[in-house]
């Protein structure tokens, strides 16, 4: 039994980003789609599909390298945990490396980046910060 799946999803990112694959696949669910959404849109990722199997669906996670075959994604790590639930005011977040960066923050509109949180003046839990 899996207890974090969004931890399993960076974790599968981290690792195909590591080994050069081209893509990874994730069990899917629709909380991963928004964060692979999310991830697309600021960049760290080439794209994504999903891919249904009867009742079961599959996300596949086409990753990003620059000309050089660096991964674009240098750094993934998950804050929030089910242990350990990490909330933050819009004063807590701060841009991270300089704006390279971005926290995906759960609010109450849905999954958003922390730029756009700041933008609209809003909180919530940190699920995971990426540069």
């Amino acid at each position: 039994m899996m207890t974090d799946p969004i931890a399993d999803m960076l974790t599968r990112i981290r690792n195909g980003a590591q080994a050069r694959k081209a893509s990874v696949e994730i069990p899917g669910s629709r909380l991963k789609t928004q964060i692979a959404e999310l991830l697309k849109k600021e960049g760290f990722i080439r794209d994504y599909e999903v891919k249904q199997n009867g009742v079961r669906s599959t996300l596949v996670v086409h990753l990003k390298y620059t000309p050089s075959g660096e991964s674009v994604i240098q750094h993934l790590e998950r804050v929030s945990k089910p242990g350990r639930r990490v909330y933050a005011p819009v004063e807590e977040l701060r841009p991270i490396k300089r704006g390279l960066g971005t926290a995906i923050v759960s609010t109450s509109q849905g999954l958003l980046p922390d730029r756009e949180c700041r933008r609209r003046r809003i909180g919530g839990e940190v699920l995971c910060i990426v540069w």
